[in-house]
């Protein structure tokens, strides 16, 4: 299961609250930058993305995919990052659709590895009952716990 593998490759975090969804991305960028799969560029091309679009990566209430273009600058390997938020960050005030709880920032340097990720990512995320337990989830221990149960049912 696709929560296995982020604790495994260390690409997780947890954070209480944000004030500004940009410094929730930064957030979510960490692990990803810390485990070589991105650079600050990258970083800085998804928040300008979101600034000339708009909140177009928040998927579903609660769920946002923080991503940039294909080839964007700044991605050393694919990946997706994990990040879950105690309080949910606003993307646009007063619109309660577009705040986001739970955070997968992708990164694609292997449009086939992307592709896989990206199958692996939906099948978990249209699952509302996985989504309720990855909201109560607070650390690595608890999302694997949560990744176990899912595993089981399949």
């Amino acid at each position: 299961m696709i929560l296995k593998d982020l604790v495994e490759k260390k690409l997780t975090c947890y954070e209480d609250s944000f004030d500004d969804w940009r410094d929730a991305i930064r957030a979510n960028a960490v692990p990803l930058k810390n485990e070589g799969y991105v650079e600050d560029q990258y970083v800085d091309a998804v928040i300008a993305c979101v600034e000339k679009f708009g909140p177009y990566i928040v998927i579903a209430p609660n769920i946002a995919m923080p991503h940039s273009t294909e080839n964007a600058p700044g991605v050393l390997k694919t990946g997706i990052g994990f990040m879950k938020t105690k309080e949910p960050v606003h993307f646009e005030e007063g619109n309660p659709e577009k705040d986001a709880r739970l955070f997968f920032m992708l990164a694609s340097s292997n449009p086939e590895e992307h592709m896989n990720n990206m199958m692996q990512l939906a099948e978990a995320l249209s699952n509302d009952d996985l989504i309720a337990d990855m909201l109560e989830a607070n650390n690595d221990e608890e999302l694997l716990a949560v990744a176990e149960k899912y595993a089981e049912a399949e």
